[in-house]
């Protein structure tokens, strides 16, 4: 999967942090695409708003306060998405 073209840099959010991804998909925001960059690595691709910064560095501060279920259920979902990936 390579979305790279479809949308502009500054409209897409990327990460490969599985972590920080499940947790933005708990928060809502949309998950555009998975771009396997390598057998072993994927960007996750988000589309981005005006918020999105904000949660990322919550995230990363340890601010961010989630449903565990709700995680864990996001977490499940990319986990999914990523070993049925078919190249």
């Amino acid at each position: 999967m390579n979305a790279n073209k479809n949308i502009s840099q500054d409209a897409k959010f990327l990460t490969y942090d599985l972590g920080l991804a499940a947790a933005l998909t708990t928060l809502g925001y949309s998950l555009y695409d998975i771009d396997r960059v390598e057998p072993k690595k994927s960007q996750f691709i988000f589309n981005r708003d005006e918020h999105i910064d904000k949660m990322v560095n919550d995230y990363w501060d340890d601010k961010l306060t989630l449903p565990v279920r709700s995680f864990y259920d996001s977490l499940k979902m990319l986990k999914n998405r990523l070993y049925s990936v078919v190249e």
